[in-house]
Parts: C-alpha cells; structure tokens; sequence
C-alpha cells in the first residue's frame, strides 16, 4: 500500500501543499499519496484519529490548527514547543511527534535561495503570532546583531521574550522605530492579508537588502510597496518559505531531501 500524508485545513481549498509533496516525491523517486483534508472546527483531534487509523504516516497542518496540533502531539519538538504550535505530524505507532518547521524554512528561504544571511546583521520581525514563534530560534541560531520584535499588541511580544530569554532579542513599539534602520524586514503581521500595511515608519528600510513579506501569491502588498519606494533590492514573498518547510517535512518523514528551486520558481506569483 501506498503511504499516505496529507494537508488539513480549514479552508482547505487554496493550499498548494498536495502539488509540492507531488513534485517533491516524483523527483526523489518516491511512492506516495498526498491528499488535502477540510478539517472539522469541531472535531480536529477526530479528524486526525481517523486518518492515522486509515494508516496515515503524517500530515502536514495549516490553518487554524496548528495549536490544537501542538495540544495533540505526544512528543512535541523543541521548535514546536517554543511556537505552541505544530505545522507536522509523524505518527509512529501509538506516538504523535510534531514539529514547527515554519522558522526553518523561512530562514533557510532568506539564507541558502534569497543570499541574505543574518549572522551580524540587524533583524526586523513585525508580528508575534505563530509564525513568529516558530522563527525566534532559528532565527538566534543564525547570530543576527540584534533581533527586534515589534507588535500592537505589547503583552504578547514581552510574553515572547521571556520564553527565548535571548539578550539579541528586543522589542519596540511601532512609534520607537521612527529613526531607526535595519538589514532585513519581515512582514509577519496578518496585514497583508487584508490588503492594509503595518504602521512601520519607512525610515527602516533605509538600508535595508531585503524586505520579505510572508503572505504569498499576493503580488507587490502594501508593505512591499513601501519597501520598493524605498529603494530595497531584493523584494520577495513567502512561497519560498512555503516550499521549504514542506521540504523538511518531507524529509523527516521520508529520509530524503528533495530540491526546491524549481518548485518554488513553478510557484512563484511575479511581484507585480
């Protein structure tokens, strides 16, 4: 029998997680069956009960499920632990393991497919949600000068910074970064999603190399915009980070790693 993985969500429709891991096991010589599921708001825990007893091996999880996920898992990662969500499931007999591999991917997107590493360089996070909790360890892993965290919501970000307990990890306010500069920006708040553009003063993309914007397939965003009048080189959007953490989490579950530049080229929406 074909192993089976899939994608559970809510909506479901959108995500291109079943042509990836397509892509991903034709090119590694892989047999696989890879199916999207629209997960109950109800009955997550049901849903994924019923896929590993039908001999589900993982599953990858999106939105809104990843801390129901983490709340699952009965050997969560430390990644997974930080974040308090798990965007991947490996089931192994009885176990549920689960791993957050949305930092990895998007450091190794901004690192090893974009040529812009952080060791020495300052680092602009805007947001403090589930993304932002799985990029914190990476993140510091990488040896940025200064990490800056900036959120509305003020309690959540300190709440952050007394998990990672990391002296290169500071916060600000949106107001406190008026003057200040930065090597990377990236847009992790859910701005894009509606069309509007997080309050970060312009004077940040001063001398910025890259200004990353994590929603994908959304052309130039707002916060885009910004970033190209401001004169930033290198503009990109989040597929690459899209395609990466679905390559580490094929490659903890299947022992390969496939590669994903022609993937993520296949992916890619011009930023126009």
């Amino acid at each position: 029998m074909t192993d089976q993985y899939a994608v559970i969500g809510n909506p479901i429709g959108h995500t291109k997680s079943p042509v990836i891991h397509r892509l991903f096991a034709e090119s590694c010589g892989q047999q696989i069956e890879y199916t999207a599921i629209e997960g109950s708001t109800t009955d997550f825990a049901g849903d994924v009960a019923r896929f590993k007893a039908q001999g589900g091996r993982g599953m990858n999880i999106t939105a809104p499920f990843k801390l129901q996920a983490f709340e699952l898992a009965t050997q969560p990662s430390q990644r997974a632990r930080l974040a308090r969500a798990a965007n991947a499931f490996k089931f192994e007999d009885e176990a549920v393991l689960a791993d957050n591999f949305d930092g990895v991917g998007l450091l190794r997107d901004i690192e090893h497919n974009l040529g812009q590493p952080l060791d020495g360089r300052r680092v602009l996070l805007l947001g403090a949600g589930g993304a932002v909790r799985g990029a914190l360890l990476p993140f510091l892993a990488a040896s940025p000068a200064r990490l800056v965290l900036v959120n509305r919501d003020m309690v959540k970000a300190r709440v952050l910074e007394n998990e990672v307990n990391d002296p290169r990890l500071l916060l600000s306010t949106y107001e406190d970064l008026a003057g200040q500069w930065f090597d990377l920006v990236i847009n992790a708040t859910s701005a894009s999603l509606t069309g509007e553009l997080p309050p970060v003063p312009e004077s940040v993309f001063t001398n910025a190399t890259l200004a990353y914007e994590l929603a994908y397939g959304r052309g130039l965003t707002p916060f885009l915009q910004v970033a190209k009048k401001a004169g930033v080189d290198t503009l990109a959007d989040g597929v690459g980070m899209l395609v990466e953490q679905a390559a580490e989490a094929f490659e903890w579950w299947r022992g390969v790693r496939p590669q994903t530049g022609a993937v993520i080229q296949r992916l890619t929406v011009p930023l126009t």
